[in-house]
Parts: structure tokens; sequence; C-alpha cells
């Protein structure tokens, strides 16, 4: 029992991580219709501006508290995404108003490959570290309750809490803020949203800039974690089938669909691996992502794209 808890609760906090990075692509596909295929490049390029700024810093300043130095980086590099995001609705998006989704979508293919560049043309492109102080030791915990305890990775645990505690306060903003409910009216219909006076330049620029602070937190998380280099813009991809099971158009289905693949990606690759030679957590996730595309294309929460044209 205490082996399975384990394993249940390390497959619960990676899918808290897939559905901070899910959140992107489903903020801006309610928001404007667009598939980001630029969260990847969002992830990296916030990764970047953190690593970096967390070591130029100190040195510009001659400070060695670790603390300051993480929190004034964390800053810059919140307004750097907000910059990137108005330069990516006033130079793309707002030309590309009313084109068909397949234009978009190549826009921010086009995005992706601009941030990609420009992040190794201003940062670098070596393998540089995130160090917020994080612990990496695991501990063990309910030992009087089961024998021998239950191995919690300290890093992991605290990551799933700050994901969690941002798809939170992302959920009130878009339920109790008069901002969050502009976003949800454009969302639900952008003429009928612009007809009573919500301006959709200023909408789409703010959930570029939502979507640009959750992929400064999972840049930072997966480089603390990982390291910061060019194949986290990967990590993107360990989202999409979050957001195909959970639907492009759901919030509380982006963070469902992260626990349910992060959990049977762990179940299966520890009870049917030995089986079948394992490898199991590679695939898992598209094998049930493409079982969804079959038989429920808009995903367990989401809205059938008929519905929304």
């Amino acid at each position: 029992m205490a082996f399975f808890l384990e394993t249940l609760l390390g497959g619960l906090m990676s899918g808290m991580l897939y559905s901070l990075v899910a959140l992107g692509f489903v903020l801006i596909f309610k928001a404007s219709g667009v598939f980001n295929f630029a969260q990847g490049a969002m992830v990296l390029f916030a990764a970047l501006a953190m690593a970096r700024f967390s070591e130029w810093i100190p040195a510009w300043l001659g400070m060695e508290n670790l603390f300051v130095a993480n929190l004034l980086a964390f800053v810059v590099a919140v307004a750097i995404m907000f910059v990137v995001a108005w330069l990516i609705e006033r130079l793309a998006l707002r030309h590309l108003v009313n084109q068909d989704g397949a234009t978009l979508l190549m826009a921010t293919l086009g995005i992706a490959y601009v941030l990609d560049g420009i992040g190794q043309t201003i940062f670098g492109s070596d393998i540089y570290k995130i160090d917020v102080g994080m612990p990496k030791e695991p501990v063990m915990m309910l030992e009087s309750v089961f024998e021998g305890g239950i191995l919690i990775n300290k890093e992991d645990f605290i990551a799933a809490l700050i994901a969690a505690l941002l798809v939170i306060s992302l959920s009130i903003f878009f339920q109790k803020t008069a901002t969050g409910r502009a976003l949800r009216a454009v969302a639900d219909d952008h003429q009928a949203a612009q007809s009573i006076g919500i301006p959709l330049d200023r909408i789409w620029v703010i959930v570029w800039c939502v979507a640009g602070i959750t992929a400064l937190v999972a840049g930072i998380i997966w480089g603390s974690k990982l390291g910061v280099q060019f194949s986290l813009s990967t990590i993107a991809l360990r989202a999409l089938p979050v957001v195909i099971l959970g639907g492009l158009t759901s919030v509380p289905g982006a963070i469902i669909g992260g626990l349910i693949i992060g959990v049977g990606e762990k179940l299966s690759e520890v009870y049917l691996g030995p089986f079948v030679g394992g490898g199991i957590e590679i695939w898992f996730a598209y094998m049930l992502a493409l079982v969804f595309l079959l038989f429920r294309p808009q995903g367990l929460f989401g809205e059938k794209i008929i519905d929304r044209v």
C-alpha cells in the first residue's frame, strides 16, 4: 500500500506540472482561438531570462544574496515576458484578426522559431542552472502509518505545490475579477464581446501576458530540475496530450487532464512496465490522447468545435 501511494503521489506531482504548461495552451485558445505552438518556446525563453539574469544581476550589483538575486531576476523575467506578449499582439496577432485557423497556427510556429533564435542570440546556447533554493533530497513521510514510510522528493512536492497555487490563483482571477469575466466573454464570442465594448487587442495582450507568466513559472520549475537547455522547449509536447484529454477550451480540463496523465504514466510504468519491457511512461500519454481523439475529440470538458463557429 505504501509503495502504491508513493507512486500515486509522484504521478500527481508530475501531473500538476503538466497542467501548468497545458494552461498556456488553453488560455490563449480560449481568448483568441489560436492553438499556440509557441508555448514551448515561451517556456524556454522565460527560463533562459531567469537563469541568465540570476547570474548577471549579482555580478552587476556585487551582491551574494541568492534570494534577492533570484527575486530581481524573476521581476526582470516577468517584465520581459510582458514585453514579449505585447510585441506578439502588436506585430502578429492584430494583423491576423479573422484569418483562418491554419494561418494563425503557422503564425505561432513562426513566433516559436523567432523566440528560439532571439533567446539563443541574447542568452547563449549553453546549459544554464536555475538555483532557487529548492531542496533536492528526498524525505520519508508517514512512517508511523506505513512500515518504512513513503519516500517523497521534496523538490517535486514544492514544485507541485507552487503549480497548484498558481492554477488556483488563475481560476480565481477568471471567476472573480472584471478582467477575468471579460476574458471569458471574449472566449465565448469575439464579436459579441466587441459589440459591448470589450477591446480584443487589450484582452489578447493580457491573456498572452498570463500565458507568459505560466511559461515563466513552468520554466523555472523544469529548469531547476533539469537545467535550462534548448530541449526544454519540447516540454510543451508533454502537455499536448493533457490538452487533448481535458479539452482545448477548459481550464479545469487542463488541471484534471494533467493529473490523470501524470498518475496514469507512473502507475502504468510501475505495474505494467515489467511485463512489456518498460518504457510505457514515454508513450502512455500519447496513446491515451489518441483514444480520446478517436472517440471524444473535444476532450473531457471541452466544447465541440462546431459549437464555437
